[in-house]
């Protein structure tokens, strides 16, 4: 028996909160071998974890004081708006020269409470699958910061978290927030202003002709995605990471910015804005570069609509149009974070790269952005979506974030199943054809 083999034995591993992600992680940790897996939820649910996993291979414990005491990994698996309270709850506790993780998505506030609260004799680390709990995590980016840990504890919080079977990221937390801002805030808020617009105008897009066709099929299924899953994901991301706001806000102020124009019918100033933009971001169309989307013709095939392809209308493309002006403002090269890439962000970066390097596309974007009054009304939610949403990081009210976030997600709610057997499927042909 290897020593590796020994630490399986004896090493004692313990999650604070079962969630979606907190559970994922128990499962593969418990499945590549490790025995001593200590977990726990809020105290209420007790009784009843203690039911549902009791031939799991967990050891189920009461609260976060008898998961501290005992563990030598400890990986904080709560929302980001509770970490500070729950930190300083169970923190005390802490076994002495325990490593202590979070799996927060925003690391500004975790690692604070980590120093506030935490024992001086232990280790802190920090990690971040940026993934959901439901994309198998084999190959996706796992991010590892060691902040306050010897190398050697370090080395244990690697071994452990191998199991995944991610591509290690060694980051700061500063690098983290900011390059999450860069990437997942922005992203999050295109979708979201997305089925905002659609629920305002009472409309399922894969029913309208505009919305037909591989890259639409993206922005259907990407947004119906993020609506199935939990709101504290995305609002902790966006109301408690210092970096994103900026970016946001310059986001919306672009999408302002593009409508204004379109409105106004300035055609050389918004055609001369749109292609400077892209000019930056994807270099000239007659430059050579790896896509990271095969085709619109790939996409094709995971599509909700009944409209028929030949059906299909002419799109503004407008909240990619200002992904790119938002890119090209802030001075942001997306490539440079695919280190770090979600696959929405990839979803995301490879459809905005199509439209840009297709110049017939690029084309009738621009020519219905301006001219096609039948779209102008998609258009004008939209711009009115991603201030409202906007608005509400700005505020930093987590409340509001829930309340809008709900009200969206319950008129889709009918299609989640459906979309997000589609939208696994996309993700894992997109992830398997295109160039990493």
């Amino acid at each position: 028996m290897t020593s590796y083999d020994n630490e399986k034995e004896t090493l004692e591993i313990g999650i604070i909160g079962l969630g979606d992600m907190g559970l994922m992680y128990a499962k593969r940790i418990i499945a590549s071998g490790w025995k001593k897996v200590n977990v726990c939820d809020r105290s209420e649910n007790y009784e009843e974890l203690k039911e549902l996993l009791k031939d799991s291979g967990m050891n189920v414990c009461q609260n976060g004081h008898a998961v501290s005491r005992k563990s030598d990994f400890i990986i904080y698996s709560v929302e980001a708006e509770n970490i500070d309270k729950v930190v300083a709850e169970y923190g005390p506790s802490t076994k002495l020269d325990a490593i202590v993780a979070g799996q927060t998505s925003v690391k500004e506030p975790e690692i604070r409470a980590f120093e506030k609260h935490l024992p001086d004799d232990v280790h802190i680390i920090s990690c971040h699958s940026l993934h959901g709990p439901t994309v198998d995590p084999k190959g996706q980016p796992l991010v590892m910061i060691q902040h306050r840990a010897a190398d050697e504890k370090f080395d244990i919080a690697m071994r452990v978290l191998s199991c995944m079977e991610s591509e290690f990221v060694k980051l700061s937390y500063k690098e983290h927030d900011r390059i999450t801002a860069d990437t997942q805030a922005v992203t999050h808020l295109a979708f979201l202003s997305m089925g905002t617009a659609w629920k305002t105008q009472r409309q399922f897009p894969w029913e309208t002709p505009q919305y037909v066709g591989g890259i639409e099929n993206v922005k259907v299924h990407m947004a119906l995605r993020i609506y199935s899953n939990k709101w504290h994901v995305y609002a902790g991301l966006a109301i408690m990471n210092p970096s994103a706001k900026l970016q946001i806000q310059q986001y919306a102020q672009s999408v302002s910015d593009l409508f204004k124009l379109m409105i106004q019918e300035k055609e050389i100033e918004f055609r001369t804005r749109v292609k400077k933009a892209g000019e930056f971001v994807f270099g000239k169309s007659s430059e050579s570069r790896e896509p990271i989307l095969l085709s619109d013709t790939l996409l094709d095939k995971f599509s909700l609509s009944i409209v028929p392809k030949e059906k299909r209308k002419p799109n503004s493309h407008l909240s990619l149009l200002a992904m790119t002006d938002c890119w090209y403002t802030l001075e942001i090269n997306p490539y440079e974070h695919m280190v770090c890439q979600t696959p929405l962000f990839r979803l995301w970066t490879g459809i905005t790269e199509y439209l840009f390097r297709n110049t017939d596309m690029l084309e009738a974007a621009i020519h219905s952005a301006l001219y096609s009054k039948d779209i102008r009304a998609d258009d004008m939610e939209f711009y009115s979506a991603s201030k409202g949403w906007a608005e509400c990081v700005d505020i930093g009210n987590m409340q509001t974030y829930q309340k809008r976030f709900e009200d969206t997600a319950k008129f889709f709610e009918s299609r989640f199943d459906e979309s997000n057997k589609i939208g696994r499927e996309m993700i894992k042909v997109i992830t398997t054809k295109t160039h990493k």
